[in-house]
């Protein structure tokens, strides 16, 4: 009974960490874009520039709201792993598989950025700090109970490109809404 409980317990911590590392980005994204919106266009190329401005020129609000859109995503992968493990039907795991992986490379981007501006960048701090172990940590019990195989991540991976449309319809609401 201990395996299904920590399974269950790292899963059911996905949209728990996934809504911490949200926070952190809802805090800072606003501010942080006004004040390095120059550095912005010194390090990157001016149209790659002009995209991330457009794309994240919302306000705090705003962003809240796109933020809960991809939640629910992420809590409906959440529910599905949860109850593959009762019921065995491999594709509510593969939704899950799809939405962490997204996750955790994710956070590689935001360690990127902050290398890139040689400042903490919003997302920075809880990928490093959360998002970074619990993926190794996730995947790790899954690989040694025997969940998840290779071959499944490899045939998810090209799946995570879904999830751009899901967050582009999240931000065009959250700037709608608000």
């Amino acid at each position: 009974m201990e395996f299904w409980f920590n399974i269950h317990t790292l899963i059911w911590l996905f949209p728990i960490l996934f809504i911490l590392h949200d926070f952190e980005e809802i805090i800072m994204v606003e501010k942080w874009l006004h004040h390095h919106r120059n550095k912005l266009y010194q390090r990157l190329p001016i149209p790659m520039a002009d995209r991330i401005v457009k794309q994240f020129t919302m306000t705090t609000a705003q962003f809240a709201v796109a933020v809960l859109v991809v939640f629910i995503v992420v809590s409906g992968a959440t529910i599905a792993a949860s109850q593959y493990l009762y019921n065995g039907n491999v594709m509510k795991l593969y939704i899950f598989i799809v939405v962490t992986l997204v996750f955790f490379m994710h956070a590689f981007t935001h360690i990127g950025q902050a290398i890139l501006f040689q400042s903490i960048t919003p997302g920075s701090v809880t990928s490093l700090f959360i998002i970074i172990p619990y993926s190794l940590l996730l995947y790790s019990s899954l690989f040694s109970q025997e969940i998840i195989t290779w071959q499944m991540i490899f045939s998810c991976l090209p799946f995570g490109l879904l999830f751009f449309p899901i967050v582009l319809v999240a931000q065009w609401i959250g700037k709608k809404v608000i």
